[in-house]
């Protein structure tokens, strides 16, 4: 940089022409990093709740019945934030994701669910459900071009083993059904396909948009149900609704939103991973809430399942080096 005094003793100025050029500003890069990592958080705990929801309430209502009670409470909650916030319907091209994560993940997903958990044991259950993120890897990376990167791949490994670990631990002898693993392998294939759809819809609306319609989508696919629902709840305890309804506000309404906040921002591979972290939490659920004391075999396959999702969810130091800003 050059300065220039004038001869008349006034202000001296800046030659521009060698002024170096302003550094541009850092991003900001503790808003950019805490946020969609907080949004993953607040889901996997909220999911692994709903296990411990789910037992309580499948009691009394029956899938199809629970599914749409859970749905119905959902929308009724996202509906009111969306107009509250008056974010209004989302693009034209957002819809086919929408209608595709609502059929298959909110709809037939909590369905085949419900009714799986009902004939297979947990165990057996959180193996089969755990297919899911290596088919959403695989389905990201043929369908998104994500790619699989060799830490995803080794992370989600080690997780799947940890959630076969699990499901051993927990399984009982005799307690499951063809019918029940062909459900849960169906619901495995639902949300793989329900999170790869959702996906591009993402770029077309905001996440409480996206995940609005599409708790609403599979809402109206449920409807069949309504006439169970209205019998059922006559019927049942107090508790199971309640359980019911939390179900819709908490791990849907909300888990849902903070689902989609987070994989706009990163990919359905990185995401579907850190599902790996649900059946090591719903351990320590069960051990806090249930006083089901777990065998060290379980916490075993616990801590497999996250150290899985720590490798997952880190870069290698060529793609760190690409992410930091120019200075």
């Amino acid at each position: 940089m050059t300065i220039r005094y004038a001869p008349n003793g006034s202000r001296p100025t800046v030659d521009p022409m060698t002024t170096p050029a302003a550094r541009p500003a850092a991003p900001d890069t503790a808003e950019r990093d805490w946020r969609a990592p907080a949004a993953a958080c607040t889901t996997v705990v909220l999911w692994a709740s709903a296990f411990v929801s789910i037992r309580s309430a499948g009691e009394a209502y029956s899938p199809g019945a629970l599914a749409l009670g859970r749905l119905l409470a959902g929308t009724l909650a996202l509906g009111a934030i969306l107009l509250v916030r008056r974010e209004g319907l989302p693009s034209r091209a957002a819809w086919p994701g929408i209608i595709g994560s609502g059929l298959l993940w909110f709809g037939l997903y909590m369905v085949a669910l419900n009714w799986g958990e009902q004939l297979v044991d947990a165990g057996t259950a959180a193996m089969l459900v755990n297919i899911g993120p290596i088919l959403i890897a695989l389905l990201g990376a043929g369908l998104l071009g994500e790619g699989l990167p060799r830490r995803l791949l080794v992370g989600m490994a080690v997780s799947f083993g940890g959630a076969a670990v699990v499901g051993l631990s927990m399984s009982e002898h005799g307690g499951s059904s063809v019918l029940g693993v062909v459900l849960c392998l169906v619901a495995a294939v639902t949300y793989a396909g329900g999170v790869v759809s959702q996906k591009p819809a993402l770029r077309h609306g905001s996440a409480l948009q996206i995940t609005t319609f599409g708790c609403l989508i599979g809402t109206v696919a449920c409807l069949p149900f309504s006439g169970v629902l209205v019998s059922e709840a006559a019927d049942a305890p107090l508790s199971a609704t309640l359980n019911m309804v939390y179900l819709g506000v908490f791990p849907t309404a909300l888990a849902f939103t903070t689902w989609a906040y987070a994989l706009a921002r990163t990919t359905a591979g990185r995401m579907g991973a850190t599902t790996y972290a649900v059946p090591a939490l719903v351990v320590l659920m069960s051990w806090l809430l249930l006083d089901e004391v777990p065998a060290l075999l379980t916490v075993a396959g616990g801590l497999l399942c996250l150290a899985g999702v720590a490798v997952s969810r880190t870069r290698s130091r060529r793609a760190r080096a690409a992410a930091e800003p120019a200075h």
